[in-house]
């Protein structure tokens, strides 16, 4: 328990430290936020109105000290219904002209559809979270069958072409993976594969109707998937080969029993432990790192949503994305944490 709070107060910490961070990043650069949401022609009066609204007249730890409450699920807002509806909020305690009030984090509004933040974030992440889980999926199945066949025919050409493959999908960045499948197989090899080099899992008609389209998540998660699956594939080769080594095994083919249930009912559930910590780990590193596969491939999430919001200045939207990125991010690491422990009583 007394690791629990421990662990938990230090990813609190690490998220107050992103926060700050991105506060800071893009309160430095370069730009209004209020002719970026009005546009440059808007006259003077209307320009200082929207100032004023979005705090932009007031020092920079003021702003602050606004924009950690709005992103608190309990702060202090003035009582009126008004602001009430604005943020969705449940007054909880009186306090004058004040209340104490339970809201979910408010994003701010975009600057170029004036849509709340939040909204185009939950468009775009099931896109993001399908990709990831897809990815993820295929460097499970893969890695574990490679890495088991590595440590099955030790010393054999499939044990050095499994570890050479491995090697070079560890060494190869998302970014030029993703430009190597999509080439390769949406451009070269696309008469016989019949897939895409862009798209995503919805797609829309000439007459206004949505389709799902499976085929367009193929490339993309494979693209995503190599980094891990490779990984995942050592890690099971060489967990996979210390259980061979223990005495357990010995045992059991001195039993008469057949190699294949060897490997599958006895040694592999051993060395899955760290395998399966691993994966779900990978998980995270999906999450936030799916980006450039994203714009690459043209898939609808929250890695693409970010780029273009960056290409266009809309500012709200980058944070966002990039909080919820790491929200994501941190959850998935504390549990893994914790799930470590439970499936590795050394750890604690």
């Amino acid at each position: 328990m007394k690791r629990f709070f421990a662990r938990l107060g230090y990813t609190l910490l690490v998220l107050w430290g992103v926060v700050t961070a991105v506060f800071l990043l893009f309160n430095v650069l370069p730009g209004d936020p209020a002719r970026l949401t009005l546009g440059q022609r808007t006259d003077l009066a209307t320009i200082e109105a929207a100032q004023k609204a979005l705090h932009l007249d007031q020092p920079v730890w003021v702003r602050y000290g606004y924009y950690l409450a709005d992103l608190s699920p309990i702060t202090v807002q003035d009582a009126c219904p008004e602001v009430r509806n604005q943020y969705h909020s449940v007054r909880l305690l009186p306090l004058g002209s004040r209340e104490l009030v339970l809201k979910p984090p408010y994003l701010g509004t975009s600057y170029r559809t004036q849509r709340p933040v939040t909204a185009i974030l939950t468009e775009a992440f099931p896109g993001t979270l399908i990709l990831a889980f897809s990815a993820l999926l295929i460097a499970a199945v893969l890695g574990i069958g490679l890495g088991t066949l590595a440590a099955v025919y030790k010393g054999t050409w499939i044990d050095t072409g499994a570890l050479a493959a491995s090697v070079a999908g560890i060494s190869l960045p998302s970014f030029f993976a993703g430009l190597l499948v999509a080439y390769t197989f949406g451009y070269l090899l696309q008469p016989y594969t019949g897939l895409s080099m862009t798209g995503s899992l919805w797609e829309w008609d000439a007459f206004g109707g949505r389709h799902l389209n499976i085929q367009n998540l193929i490339l993309p998660a494979l693209a995503l998937g190599i980094r891990p699956l490779a990984i995942i594939t050592q890690l099971t080769r060489s967990a996979l080969l210390d259980s061979l080594s223990q005495d357990y095994i010995r045992t059991a083919r001195a039993k008469g029993l057949p190699e294949r249930r060897v490997v599958a009912r006895h040694a592999l559930p051993n060395a899955l432990n760290p395998v399966l910590t691993a994966i779900s780990g990978w998980l995270a590193e999906l999450l936030a790192g799916s980006f450039f596969v994203e714009y690459i491939f043209g898939w609808k999430g929250l890695g693409k949503l970010t780029v273009d919001a960056l290409d266009k200045f809309d500012f709200p939207v980058v944070m966002g994305a990039v909080l919820l990125t790491a929200v994501l991010f941190l959850v998935v690491n504390f549990f893994t944490d914790l799930l470590y422990q439970v499936l590795d009583p050394r750890v604690r």
